[in-house]
């Protein structure tokens, strides 16, 4: 876990602006540009925490240079791909302003919006989430499917996670130490969050097209994403399987009933075997599909009790002065104890 922002002596940024990345040299320009211009109109000191998830172009040697550059930028370059939701962890965990804002590297997420979560916080929530009010540039299936993941997820889970809203929010210092207590590998953050309660509030904006580059959450990934919530914050799935399980028991030992009528009483009865193999193939289909699904959970068990690191990082830029200044204070520490221990 990474805390590099709350060392003696340190100056605190009020804000933090967390924003993972993964291959995204084609709009780094303009989105450092309008972060920049974001970090100046804020009313209280802040940073912006790049989380490089594994990219492969030269995203990491552009921020790397301006965290070089600008005190006010970070970079956290992880050791492979984590994935989105790990990224995301990984810069709130290095994160020390008491407001903290998660937000895509896309640009459809508007800089411009963190100002009226501000305001938001600012009247005393402590969770802000970005509703979207319209979605340029996605097709009508993606919009038609995320509406349809939001619906069935409300139904299956006792967690209020809103419509329409993804990992796109201002989040408070008390909500951001529950989250650090939640230490699961299968993570779906916007979940996380909802769970917690806490007094929360809506800014609605609409979201733009994507600046530069392709999307990095194709139809299987936001597929796999969804299973994630599901499995994360709700035990419905397991229950599907027992009900359904017992009513095609039941289902079958009626045509079992029948099978044994027929043979008893009835004459010049074709025993075919296309009846046999559609059964049998039906059953197993259904058996397997319950089986998957006590696998997703079986699985997500067995990642837990591994405890391997959520992420491991590769390298920290920007993060230099807060390290020395939380060693010296360390060693402040331990020269002022054996000082104590000398004089008693």
């Amino acid at each position: 876990m990474i805390n590099a922002g709350n060392a003696a002596g340190l100056k605190t940024p009020v804000y933090s602006l967390v924003i993972p990345i993964f291959n995204e040299e084609a709009v780094l320009p303009l989105l450092v540009r309008r972060i920049t211009a974001l970090l100046d109109k804020l009313d209280a000191s802040g940073e912006a925490i790049f989380v490089d998830d594994g990219s492969r172009d030269t995203s990491v040697i552009f921020l790397r240079g301006m965290a070089a550059s600008d005190p006010r930028f970070r970079l956290i370059e992880l050791s492979r791909n984590f994935g989105h939701q790990i990224a995301i962890t990984a810069g709130m965990d290095a994160a020390a302003g008491d407001a903290v804002v998660v937000m895509d590297a896309d640009l459809q997420d508007p800089p411009e919006v963190v100002l009226d979560l501000v305001a938001k916080w600012k009247e005393g929530y402590e969770i802000v989430y970005a509703r979207r009010t319209k979605r340029e540039g996605e097709t009508l299936f993606k919009r038609a499917s995320a509406s349809l993941f939001y619906r069935a997820l409300e139904q299956m889970t006792s967690v209020t996670i809103p419509r329409d809203v993804g990992d796109f929010r201002l989040v408070g210092r008390k909500a951001l130490d529950t989250f650090k207590q939640m230490p699961e590998r299968d993570r779906f953050v916007r979940g996380m969050f909802g769970w917690m309660g806490f007094k929360q509030t809506a800014v609605s904006f609409e979201r733009p097209e994507r600046a530069a580059g392709e999307t990095k959450y194709p139809f299987w990934k936001m597929v796999r994403l969804a299973v994630h919530g599901v499995i994360s914050f709700s035990d419905k799935p397991l229950r599907l399987a027992l009900w359904a399980g017992l009513a095609i028991s039941g289902f079958a030992a009626l045509l079992g009933v029948y099978a044994l009528f027929s043979w008893l009483f009835a004459s010049g009865v074709v025993h075919g075997w296309t009846s046999t193999v559609m059964i049998i193939s039906f059953l197993s289909g259904i058996n397997l599909f319950m089986t998957g699904i006590v696998g997703l959970y079986v699985g997500g068990i067995h990642a837990e009790v591994k405890r391997r690191p959520l992420y491991v990082v590769d390298r920290l830029t920007g993060f230099e002065e807060a390290i020395a200044a939380m060693r010296n204070a360390e060693a402040s520490k331990d020269m002022a104890a054996a000082r104590e221990r000398r004089l008693g």
